[in-house]
């Protein structure tokens, strides 16, 4: 299970989360079964959109980036709720490109970097809120930072990371993301700066087996603070054989008749956890019949 932890200054200006998303990378490795490259690229978003969603006010609230860079990965999408639990996929889960100089895994090179950040947020409200910025560097966090810089006008310190095992299953993952509020002193910046630049990365503090609360602690040191939630976010789809019978009845009939193949079995794949949802030719004509009264 995983762990979330938001803080906020005692002066209500720096608001502070960090995410050990290690068991839902984990979880996404083993469904999606993708490359190295691609698994660091979407535990990264996963981790961003889990924390971006509990910023979420409602109990029926969604979130969901999608990432577009024009890379060999193709679009990499997370969905998350109000609580933190998401689910996501890459539309292509194999690439195989060279490691960095330094040797770290190129998720730039894989999703992209001439394109969009999009991010939709879902209320209830008649029609959603919908963000868009151009990718800064392809890197995700970075993409983050620059999107709530631009769109939302907030202050933003984001860092994220993947740390995959050489027989692909993931060691470390999580993120961190520090806002700064209105009305911020200078000093509490120069603060948060400093801090911020001492950090090891995300998965080297997750390696050393420190906890979010220790690691939230090292980002606002110096400052008084309070944990105002805890979370223990999951990788979790919501996708039910009613949900496709739904979208099944959205149809015209003559395209819904037409599913079933040669055996007269229909099939239907959910691209958050590859379930498999199968119809026979008799259930879809008793679906098609349903709808005509």
């Amino acid at each position: 299970m995983g762990k979330l932890i938001r803080c906020l200054t005692r002066d209500a200006t720096v608001m502070a989360l960090f995410l050990d998303s290690t068991d839902m990378v984990a979880r996404a490795e083993q469904i999606h079964q993708p490359s190295a490259v691609v698994t660091a690229a979407l535990g990264r978003l996963l981790t961003g959109a889990s924390m971006m969603g509990v910023m979420m006010k409602g109990k029926e609230d969604s979130l969901t980036l999608k990432l577009s860079g024009g890379g060999p990965a193709g679009t990499v999408m997370a969905v998350s709720d109000s609580g933190g639990n998401v689910r996501g996929y890459a539309q292509n889960p194999i690439v195989e490109i060279p490691l960095k100089p330094n040797g770290k895994l190129d998720v730039s090179g894989a999703v992209g970097t001439e394109g969009e950040l999009w991010v939709l947020r879902d209320n209830g409200a008649p029609e959603p809120y919908v963000g868009c910025t151009p990718l800064v560097s392809g890197e995700i966090a970075e993409d983050i930072t620059s999107y709530y810089a631009t769109s939302e006008q907030t202050p933003t310190v984001c860092a994220l990371g993947v740390l995959v095992n050489p027989d692909l299953t993931v060691q470390a993952a999580g993120g961190l993301l520090l806002q700064l509020l209105p009305f911020c002193p200078d000093e509490v910046i120069d603060r948060v700066e400093a801090n911020v630049a001492k950090l090891p990365s995300v998965t080297a503090m997750l390696s050393q087996g420190l906890t979010p609360e220790q690691i939230c602690a090292i980002a606002l040191e110096g400052m008084e603070y309070d944990v105002l939630d805890t979370y223990e976010p999951a990788y979790r789809c919501t996708c039910s054989r009613e949900k496709v019978q739904r979208a099944f009845l959205a149809m015209p009939s003559e395209d819904l008749l037409s599913l079933p193949d040669e055996t007269g079995v229909a099939e239907a794949t959910c691209r958050f956890c590859d379930a498999v949802y199968r119809f026979t030719k008799e259930e879809l004509e008793k679906l098609d019949k349903t709808r005509k009264g």
